[in-house]
């Protein structure tokens, strides 16, 4: 869907940029296939994550021309529609796949309203009503990032049982953030971390949600 809206909405001065929260290796297969249009980088460190306070894909932040953060992270129209899935046939109700795509439409809609009205539009916040929905920093998190990134570099060196220490420390630091949690799960064929392993982690959240509700009028 990214694809589309950039053909889009590109000639009026909007941008994709995105970035994969993985290795190369596992991340380039999916980039390849697409064949995105718009750039796409691989942070392999979670250094974008670690700055922007990402904790989950898709994310967005949406930044105008001057480089002012409008909207700061939030779920990209994802939905937790997902966790009702019959884990037989892999299949969802049609209310289920009706409410992801009223929320997938009205998402997109809202960046589209952006691209026309700029500052103007309904969606784009005040910097006051920006900065009210970032996180303050926690030393906790800022910590786990630090170690998430010492551990790439040991697994990188060879070192994988000690690796593996440092990404357990950053899971146990940084609960919340499934970027640093899928890296070391187990993946299956498709290189996904979808196995029995995430579905368990997604049971525990109980009533907390996996993709936390957009901010936005409608949702």
């Amino acid at each position: 869907m990214w694809q589309v809206l950039f053909d889009e909405l590109k000639s009026q001065g909007f941008v994709i940029l995105a970035v994969a929260t993985d290795q190369a290796e596992p991340a380039r297969p999916w980039i390849d296939a697409a064949k995105p249009s718009y750039p796409c980088l691989i942070d392999r460190d979670h250094h974008v994550a670690d700055l922007y306070g990402l904790v989950n894909v898709p994310q967005a932040v949406w930044i105008d021309e001057q480089g002012r953060i409008v909207r700061p992270p939030e779920t990209a129209g994802s939905t937790d529609g997902f966790r009702g899935m019959d884990r037989k046939t892999f299949t969802l109700s049609e209310a289920i796949i009706a409410e992801r795509e009223r929320i997938k439409s009205l998402y997109l809609d809202a960046v589209r309203d952006w691209v026309a009205q700029g500052a103007n539009s309904q969606h784009v916040l005040s910097p006051q009503a920006a900065q009210a929905r970032v996180k303050a920093a926690d030393p906790a998190i800022g910590r786990a990032h630090a170690l998430f990134r010492l551990g790439q570099h040991l697994l990188r060196e060879g070192q994988a049982d000690e690796a593996a220490q440092r990404f357990a420390q950053a899971i146990e630091l940084h609960p919340d953030s499934w970027n640093v949690w899928r890296q070391t799960a187990q993946k299956d064929a498709r290189g996904l971390a979808a196995g029995p392993a995430f579905w368990a982690r997604v049971d525990a959240l109980g009533p907390r949600p996996y993709y936390q509700p957009i901010d936005m009028a409608g949702v």
